[in-house]
């Protein structure tokens, strides 16, 4: 099954992406083209320093725009800390942005959904010693 056009450049990005990280190892990359137009993503990233990132998220083409179905993406340190996770579970109602929120060690905070380059070099730069 081949997928469309806006998918197929979205996944090649985040494989560019991932590519360009240096001294990482990836754990685990799946992408699951469930149809032409619609795709999960599982990827598990560690960095050199012991941090953790996992990125899960479905997306879907419609409309002719890429969108997020659901996301989740956790950063956790060495000791299995959290550092950050960006989701979109409706679990804080009240926030502005609802349901996108980022959950910090101590407060959860609207957030928008960050691109995956971009949280991925968050990420990058909380492990660099």
């Amino acid at each position: 099954m081949k997928p469309h056009s806006l998918l197929a450049n979205y996944l090649q990005g985040v494989e560019s992406a991932l590519a360009a990280l240096r001294g990482v190892y990836v754990e685990n990359y799946l992408e699951e083209l469930l149809s032409p137009t619609r795709a999960t993503l599982r990827i598990r990233i560690h960095f050199p320093s012991g941090g953790l990132l996992e990125i899960n998220e479905a997306v879907v083409v419609e409309c002719g725009r890429l969108q997020h179905l659901d996301y989740r993406y956790h950063c956790q340190g060495p000791e299995a800390q959290l550092v950050s996770r960006y989701d979109s579970t409706p679990h804080f109602p009240d926030l502005p942005g609802f349901p996108h929120h980022k959950h910090l060690p101590f407060i959860t905070l609207p957030a928008r959904r960050p691109p995956l380059e971009e949280l991925i070099a968050e990420a990058a730069s909380s492990f660099t010693d």
